[in-house]
């Protein structure tokens, strides 16, 4: 896969709702975005992400491996796409239960 010189792979669309862009995701091999929101649901649907930004504020999906960060740089990008070795097991990075927890709370 080089950029620039076939992007036949490439479907452009119109920006979606909240609701479609998670069908999408949750459909997805892997997820490239420059996002830090998109870092996180990524994580949270158990899909590989790899983050077109030097930094990101969701360091802990990095540091779980299902995170990687390759700038803007072309081969990075092109790697990260062909080779990102993922985790295979996600820890609750955001905790164990949450809906379970918010019902309960909200009951009272």
């Amino acid at each position: 896969m080089v950029f620039g010189e076939d992007a036949s792979n490439v479907i452009m669309i119109k920006p979606l709702g909240y609701l479609d862009m998670l069908h999408l995701m949750n459909n997805a091999d892997k997820i490239i975005t420059d996002s830090g929101g998109i870092q996180k649901e990524a994580y949270m649907l158990g899909k590989p992400c790899i983050t077109l930004r030097e930094n990101t504020e969701w360091v802990e999906t990095v540091e779980a491996g299902w995170n990687v960060l390759v700038g803007a740089d072309e081969a990075k990008i092109v790697g990260a796409v062909n080779h990102f070795n993922f985790s295979k097991s996600r820890i609750p990075l955001y905790g164990d239960n949450v809906c379970k927890k918010i019902v309960e709370i909200n009951k009272y």
